[in-house]
C-alpha cells in the first residue's frame, strides 16, 4: 500500500475541518463521508465530491476506505470504532475516545485483537511547547515530582450550548467542560505528570443553562506522595491555560503558550536539611528551552497516523492513552456527584451506573437553536 483510502465519519461540525485537511496529508485519499443528517450528508459529499452515506457501516462496508476518522458525538466513538476494527479498517478518533472508562476499555481490547492502528485526535501534542516540555520531564530534570497544577479557563456563549440537541447533555455527550472541552489538556496533563491515584472533586453548573458541569475543580494524589490541583470552565474571560510541574530540583510551568523551566542549584529537599541560614533558599535560575521543529495540529496528527499505518512510525497520540484523561474525566464527575474521594482507577460498574441515571434524569433542550459550523481554529 502506497496510499491511504481515508472516509470521515460525522461531518456536522468537526469533521468537516478533517475532511477539507486530506488534501494537505501526504499519503492519503479521502474517498468517503458519512453523517446520519441526509441532508448534511449530500451538502458534503457534494462539495468534497466523494460518496457519501447515511450509516457508519455503510461506508466501512464500501470497500472505498482502508481507515476512518471517527468525528461523531462521543457516545458512539466506540461502537464505530468497534465496527470499523472488526472490519479490518485502521482508527483515528476525535476526543475523547469515549464517555466511560468502560467503554474505552471495551475498545481498547478491540483494537488489541484487531493488530490495526488506533489514534486519537490530541492535535496539542505536535506543539513544540509540549513536546519540549515531555522532554524535560522524561530527562529526570526535574527531579522527583511533589505538585501538579492544571488551571484550564475557557468561554463559551449559551449559543453555543443551544446550537445542537446533543450538546451539554447527559443522553447526547455524557458531560459538560471536562469531556468536551479539558480532553486536550488533560491529555498533556497526564503526558507529563502521570495519573494520580486518587480524586477529590466538585462540578457544577455555574453560568449556563445546561444539565452538566460548566466549572470542575479537584485535588488529586499520586502514589509517590505528589499532590496536583485542577480546575476547568468554560466561564472565564479573558481565559487562561496553565500547567505546572513541581519537582525537588526545578519547576515546569506552561502558561498561555509560553514554556518556562527552572533548575535548582541544589535540590529542595538537600538545602532544607543542610542549611545553617535560617532564611536561607536554595538558587533556582531560569534556563532557557531549546524547541524543537515540529508540523502542528490536526493535520499533523493526520499525517503521522498515515505514516503509522503505511511506514510503522510510531503515534504520536496513541488511542489507547486516551483512557488517561478518561480516568479524570469520570473520576472527578463520579467523586462530584457521590461527594467521595475516589480511587484510580475508576470503578466501571459504579461509573456506569452514575451515567445511566444521569442519562435517565435528563430532561432533554428547552432551549435549542441548530448551528453546525466547524471550529474556527480548524479552518
Amino acid at each position: 500500500m502506497d496510499n491511504v483510502r481515508i472516509g470521515v465519519i460525522g461531518v456536522g461540525g468537526m469533521g468537516t475541518g478533517h475532511a477539507n485537511g486530506m488534501k494537505d496529508v501526504p499519503g492519503a485519499t479521502l474517498t468517503a463521508v458519512c453523517d446520519i443528517d441526509e441532508a448534511v450528508c449530500k451538502e458534503k459529499s457534494e462539495m468534497l465530491e466523494v460518496p457519501g452515506y447515511t450509516s457508519h457501516t455503510e461506508l466501512i462496508d464500501s470497500g472505498l476506505v482502508d481507515a476512518v476518522i471517527i468525528a461523531t458525538p462521543h457516545y458512539f466513538h466506540p461502537p464505530i470504532a468497534i465496527d470499523a476494527w472488526e472490519r479490518g479498517l485502521h482508527v483515528l478518533s476525535e476526543k475523547p475516545i469515549a464517555v466511560t472508562v468502560k467503554a474505552a476499555d471495551d475498545m481498547i481490547e478491540a483494537w488489541r485483537k484487531s493488530g490495526l492502528k488506533f489514534s486519537v485526535m490530541y492535535q496539542m501534542r505536535t506543539e513544540p511547547i509540549y513536546i519540549a516540555a515531555k522532554k524535560i520531564v522524561d530527562s529526570g530534570a526535574l527531579g522527583d515530582i511533589y505538585r501538579t497544577c492544571m488551571i484550564m479557563g475557557w468561554y463559551r456563549s449559551q449559543a453555543y450550548y443551544d446550537s445542537g440537541g446533543w450538546r451539554a447533555t447527559w443522553t447526547g455527550e455524557g458531560g459538560g467542560v471536562l469531556i468536551n472541552q479539558a480532553p486536550h489538556l488533560l491529555d498533556i496533563f497526564t503526558w507529563l505528570g502521570g495519573l494520580p491515584t486518587k480524586i477529590k472533586g466538585e462540578v457544577r453548573t455555574n453560568l449556563h443553562e445546561i444539565e452538566v458541569e460548566d466549572e470542575a475543580f479537584a485535588v488529586l494524589d499520586y502514589a509517590n506522595g505528589a499532590h496536583g490541583y485542577l480546575y476547568a470552565s468554560t466561564t472565564e474571560v479573558p481565559g487562561v491555560q496553565l500547567i505546572e510541574i513541581c519537582g525537588n530540583k526545578g519547576k515546569l510551568r506552561i502558561q498561555d503558550g509560553k514554556l518556562t523551566q527552572w533548575d535548582l542549584t541544589v535540590g529542595i529537599k538537600e538545602h532544607s536539611q543542610g542549611a545553617e541560614e535560617m532564611w536561607g533558599v536554595p538558587k533556582g535560575e531560569e534556563v532557557p528551552v531549546e524547541m524543537p521543529e515540529s508540523a502542528t495540529g490536526h493535520t499533523a496528527i493526520t499525517a503521522n497516523f498515515v505514516r503509522a499505518i503505511l511506514e510503522s512510525e510510531d503515534l504520536i497520540a496513541p488511542g489507547e492513552e486516551g483512557l488517561n484523561a478518561m480516568e479524570l474525566i469520570n473520576g472527578i464527575i463520579l467523586s462530584g456527584k457521590s461527594g467521595e474521594a475516589i480511587d484510580v482507577p475508576v470503578d466501571r460498574d459504579r461509573y456506569d451506573k452514575l451515567i445511566e441515571d444521569l442519562k435517565a434524569s435528563s430532561k432533554g433542550k428547552t432551549r435549542l437553536r441548530e448551528q453546525r459550523v466547524t471550529d474556527p481554529q480548524h479552518q
